[in-house]
């Protein structure tokens, strides 16, 4: 899996290519954020099969995930990830792609060839359906979604309250 964070500013992008990078000002850390905002260890960045982790280390200013300060978090792509006052968003995807053979060539397909492919391809999903009843299968794509119960900081605004 290819990880980036990609400057929101428009430097240049990040690469994640080790499977744990502690964030941070100090001159130990894997990748250096060299402004007072950001603490000497800030967080740290886990690279997993097809997921990016983040843990927060305490940092002063903080650590956000689309405008939420988080203490932790799974984050995918397109996020907007915010060390301190840097803003970067997040590149997940396949490692970079194979060069294609000289022998392959894009097959053209008139609308009805189209047509016919997804009537096929929704007759042997229903026929999986029917043949597969149990709940042991994991859920498809459309099965996933965000984590609705993030672990966040609570809002300011609810202890003024």
């Amino acid at each position: 899996m290819r990880a980036q964070l990609l400057p929101l500013d428009g430097g240049s992008p990040i690469d994640i290519n080790k499977d744990l990078i502690v964030v941070g000002r100090k001159e130990d850390c894997d990748l250096r954020l060299e402004h007072k905002s950001v603490s000497k260890v800030h967080c740290v960045l886990v690279k997993t099969d097809g997921l990016l982790l983040l843990r927060d280390l305490g940092s002063t200013n903080g650590t956000r995930v689309n405008g939420t300060r988080v203490r932790r978090a799974a984050l995918l792509p397109n996020d907007q990830l915010s060390i301190a006052n840097y803003k970067f968003r997040v590149f997940l995807g396949p490692d970079a792609a194979e060069e294609p053979l000289v022998e392959e060539h894009t097959q053209h397909l008139n609308s009805h060839e189209v047509a016919e492919l997804l009537r096929q391809a929704r007759g042997r999903a229903s026929k999986d359906e029917d043949s597969d009843n149990s709940d042991k299968s994991p859920p498809g794509p459309e099965g996933l979604h965000r984590n609705q119960l993030p672990d966040v900081y609570p809002e300011e605004s609810a202890s003024s309250s």
